[in-house]
């Protein structure tokens, strides 16, 4: 493309409607507009100038400030998505996703696991969204501060008569003022800090251009923003765990690659009294029955000896105590733990009589582990008990008469037993649940005799680490810049200009036309200089 030179000698780029230096219009609706669009000083944007080639159309696309809300919306409403089913973060952590979702929730669920709405922040195609919103960011604002920059560099003083004429404060006059009066609004507009500039009789009085870059720098403090949330999905940066852990239970502390572990040897709960609380919780507690006062796990980290081997049997060093209580975290290696919930008495394992129906004989006790089963129980005498199937949240029976569990934790047990005895070597099928046993094949002989019930607490930690904090608190900061710097100032200018007898007066900002007015009235007051009028208002009346 040809660049465009006006008359006044200044050559500028492809597309520019008012000339970078004199301010002349360089195209028809310019010269034809009574009020110039200042904008972006008329320079020439990519995006209104090249429309050719497969590089222009993508730059044209993520230019459009609407393509920019757009993403932004698309990115709300699919994040609101994430919140209908819990995210794989709260599911247990010992259950598989591709099954726990279908199995909890049908093939709603299952849709939901497969479009990866399940852990939704590190789905490649929210990541995509977000980059998305980065790249129109970035495109967005080359696209205006780069011509921008260039044309407010390239201004003129002695600006061309038109281009005063069409600024929205204006006025015109007969050029008999005295040099007493040039000299007073100098200096009257040095006290309000306007950087004055004078050439070939021309002023120019300008202050507060910097202003003119805040939404930029709000797009830059962004851009390190998304950047530092994008990061989350790179391992080892950032560590956003939940951790159920039992009491006496030693586990794997999620996100470490195996190298620390972390036993819970004591889960406490402490909670508000009726008496010596001073009165503060009794209705909470009249309405509630019971306010937790302090829950807290008693742990012990130990680090792993021999993580290097995949699959080798971990050899663990002791490493560090702590009571771990709501908002104060065991702190390791820039790692927190953070105490988070609990549940109490969860269910861990059940014992059962094999017991002769008609004699009430008890034959031997099983023990099975709910969360560790044996496929057989050997009792005395050739009494042998198989566990058949084992389903830890019962909920019914399909079509085709099977037995379901909603999910993997022991909320509803139930068991398919078989029963070998010396009378029955074949054994006998009998399915047992809480205070419920079925015979699917006819009468028994010997029946699974419920006992007794062991259980334990279940605590949940939070593990975290976010090695991306500081960029987002850079992000932040510049952001925040961004946001004062274009906010609580304003770029203003101000020409006067003596030309062929008449004298030129014109004012501009970029925003408080008002405080500008102001500005005017009071360097001009007590001169022979007239007061520009404001034209929009002008036509209005």
């Amino acid at each position: 493309m040809e660049h465009i030179k006006c008359g006044c000698g200044h050559i500028n780029p492809h597309g520019t409607v008012l000339c970078e230096s004199c301010g002349r219009g360089l195209t028809r609706g310019a010269e034809e507009k009574k009020i110039l669009d200042m904008r972006y000083e008329g320079s020439a944007r990519r995006s209104q100038t090249y429309n050719s080639t497969i590089v222009d159309k993508i730059w044209n696309f993520f230019s459009s400030v609407k393509v920019g809300v757009w993403l932004i919306l698309i990115t709300l409403i699919v994040s609101s998505f994430g919140t209908i089913l819990p995210q794989e973060f709260y599911i247990p952590n010992n259950a598989d996703p591709s099954v726990y979702y279908e199995k909890t929730y049908g093939i709603f669920g299952k849709f939901y696991y497969i479009t990866g709405l399940y852990d939704l922040y590190n789905s490649f195609w929210f990541i995509l969204l977000i980059a998305a919103i980065g790249v129109s960011l970035v495109i967005c604002s080359l696209d205006r501060v780069i011509p921008l920059y260039r044309a407010l560099k390239n201004q003129r003083v002695d600006r061309h008569e038109s281009f005063l004429k069409k600024q929205r404060l204006f006025a015109e006059m007969d050029s008999d003022s005295k040099e007493s009066d040039i000299q007073l609004v100098r200096e009257r507009l040095r006290k309000q800090r306007y950087s004055i500039r004078e050439e070939n009789g021309a002023l120019l009085a300008e202050k507060g251009r910097f202003s003119r870059w805040g939404p930029y720098v709000n797009h830059i403090g962004l851009i390190i923003f998304l950047i530092g949330s994008m990061l989350h999905s790179v391992e080892g940066l950032y560590v956003d765990e939940l951790l159920w852990i039992r009491q006496g239970e030693t586990l794997q502390i999620p996100g470490t690659k195996g190298e620390y572990y972390l036993k819970n040897e004591k889960f406490i709960l402490e909670n508000y009294e009726e008496e010596g609380n001073a009165g503060v919780f009794d209705e909470a507690l009249e309405r509630v029955g019971t306010v937790a006062k302090n829950y807290q796990t008693d742990a012990i980290l130990y680090r792993n000896e021999n993580n290097e081997l995949p699959g080798a049997q971990p050899q663990l060093t002791e490493l560090a105590k702590d009571d771990i209580q709501v908002n104060e975290p065991m702190k390791f290696d820039q790692f927190s733990i953070y105490q988070t919930s609990y549940r109490q008495d969860e269910m861990k394992a059940m014992y059962f009589a094999l017991t002769n129906k008609a004699t009430g004989e008890e034959l031997g006790e099983v023990k099975i582990d709910l969360f560790k089963q044996e496929k057989s129980y050997e009792l005395e005498n050739g009494y042998i008990v198989e566990l058949l199937g084992y389903y830890p949240d019962f909920e019914g029976f399909d079509k085709g008469g099977e037995p379901t569990s909603k999910s993997p934790l022991p909320n509803n047990p139930a068991f398919l037993f078989n029963m070998i005895s010396p009378a029955k070597p074949d054994g006998e099928v009998s399915f047992v649940q809480i205070q419920n046993t079925m015979e699917p094949f006819g009468e028994n002989m010997y029946k699974m005799a419920f006992k007794k019930l062991e259980t334990r607490d279940v605590s949940a930690l939070t593990i975290r680490k976010d090695l991306t904090i500081p960029l987002l608190g850079l992000g932040g900061v510049i952001f925040m810049i961004g946001v004062i710097q274009g906010s609580y100032w304003n770029h203003r200018r101000i020409w006067i200009r003596e030309k062929s007898s008449r004298l030129y007066v014109a004012g501009h900002t970029n925003k408080n036309w008002y405080g500008l007015k102001k500005e005017l009235d009071l360097v001009l007051k007590g001169t022979s200089i007239l007061n520009p009028e404001d034209q929009v208002e002008k036509e209005k009346k």
